[in-house]
């Protein structure tokens, strides 16, 4: 379950929502208008940098790779 970042094209309020389905719903906290953009999300480093890498690399700061996770 994805979470996604979007931008009200109502209000501009930027909120981010946990998808279920591509059938859900996802309504602005704000104004609840369901016109929506979505939006280019980065990651963060520990270091609080963002980075789109740590994304593409298939690694995050706990050694996780798609195949196996080093977090225990």
């Amino acid at each position: 379950m994805p979470i996604y970042e979007y931008v009200c094209k109502d209000c501009e309020t930027t909120y981010e929502r946990l998808v279920r389905s591509s059938s859900e719903h996802v309504a602005c906290p704000k104004c609840g208008s369901g016109r929506k953009q979505l939006q280019f999300s980065t990651f963060s480093s520990p270091n609080g940098s963002a980075s789109a890498d740590s994304a593409s690399s298939g690694g995050g700061s706990c050694a996780c790779t798609p195949r196996s996770c080093g977090c225990h």
